[in-house]
């Protein structure tokens, strides 16, 4: 999974000193800088994009590319899609609510909600807080770094014999307690999967429902995200939907693209496998920015932030991120499974939003030129 801090690595145009979130460029009001930079993105190797911008001009929708390979066809500006890591921010929402509603405390152990769950090889849940499951400081080896696990669900034609195998929560962090801890709770910050499926076991034995029914009792129905979803085992792409396109063979057969749109829902559950489209996706983080969804309270743990070593020009909040770019700071979140990349930026207040999704899961080098463009007005970088 290609994530925004790998590419960021290399892109410099992101590194002059910060203002304050309100300088942030409101972007022009026709988007021509961001089409160009996803146009850029498609002529590089992406088969599609679709996109939607919101600000003080309204609404903007445009694609690029194809939502097919086979037949052509272009990408749906209502397309739907999975957004892998963004699903977190729903999981940190529905927590953070619970906080308000005293039925959790983020600073109590992991323990005392999942008793038993956290424990071999060194892990630990009752030195583990769900604050640091959140912020990702807990320091719990990320299942999806395993590398038998990754290579079976992940690559290759053992991805393809294994695309509609049904996994549980248990298996994947069974996966991960096979590892020793990466460092002691609270040394830092680094992102593991493992985290977020714990976080979303919380919000069910707190709750005292499924996960499913807690993100759809408490976000999707309020807001009315009516192309947002839970798949479950499904394994198929609600319409309207493009298909997803991976390099499996990568290592070996480097020209090589297959269909990998059909993949079952519990493999990523509670850590990845919402569905949503674009414009879902900007309705719910403008909400939870402006504080629809979290009292005062809640919205201030949610954007304090833990700088990320490994990349400083980004910071790590309850779900939602912190990027420095050389025109002020935003907010994001990106998200990738095999066959799709997703990401959604906003401002500070919500009210500059960009969510973009690209149905190719082998190319991230265009995403922080699209953010450029939209967020800052420039045509390079």
């Amino acid at each position: 999974m290609i994530g925004l801090a790998a590419v960021a690595l290399t892109a410099t145009v992101f590194t002059g000193p910060a203002r304050a979130s309100s300088d942030t460029a409101a972007g022009a009001a026709d988007h021509q800088n961001t089409q160009a930079a996803i146009d850029a993105a498609v002529t590089a190797g992406v088969p599609g994009v679709t996109a939607e911008a919101r600000d003080a001009a309204g609404v903007w929708k445009t694609t690029a590319g194809v939502g097919n390979r086979e037949t052509g066809a272009p990408r749906g500006k209502n397309d739907r899609f999975r957004t892998g890591s963004i699903t977190n921010t729903f999981v940190a929402a529905i927590l953070l609510q619970m906080e308000a509603e005293r039925k959790i405390g983020l600073d109590n152990p992991v323990e005392r909600y999942l008793p038993g769950v956290v424990t071999g090889n060194g892990n630990d849940g009752s030195e583990i807080t769900v604050r640091q499951l959140l912020n990702h400081t807990s320091g719990l080896f990320d299942y999806l770094a395993d590398v038998p696990y990754y290579q079976t669900y992940t690559m290759g034609d053992s991805f393809l014999q294994h695309r509609y195998d049904t996994l549980t929560a248990q298996q994947r962090l069974q996966v991960a307690f096979s590892h020793a801890p990466l460092f002691q709770p609270g040394a830092r910050h680094a992102f593991s999967h493992t985290n977020d499926v714990l976080a979303a076991l919380i919000v069910q034995k707190v709750g005292g429902r499924t996960y499913e029914d807690e993100v759809r009792r408490r976000i999707v129905e309020p807001l009315g995200l009516k192309s947002t979803s839970n798949p479950g085992t499904g394994s198929v792409l609600p319409r309207p939907s493009s298909r997803d396109y991976s390099k499996l063979f990568y290592d070996t057969q480097p020209d090589r693209i297959d269909d990998v749109t059909e993949l079952n829902g519990s493999q990523n559950w509670g850590d990845g496998d919402i569905i949503s489209s674009a414009h879902d996706l900007n309705l719910f983080y403008r909400a939870l920015l402006d504080g629809k969804l979290l009292p005062a309270q809640q919205l201030k743990e949610l954007k304090t932030t833990v700088v990320n070593p490994d990349l400083p020009i980004t910071s790590y909040g309850l779900g939602i991120e912190k990027l420095t770019m050389s025109c002020g700071d935003i907010w994001y979140h990106d998200g990738g499974v095999v066959g799709s990349l997703t990401l959604a930026a906003f401002t500070e207040d919500g009210r500059h939003q960009l969510t973009f999704n690209y149905n190719g899961d082998w190319d991230a080098s265009g995403i922080l030129p699209i953010l450029n463009a939209e967020f800052c007005g420039q045509t390079s970088g």
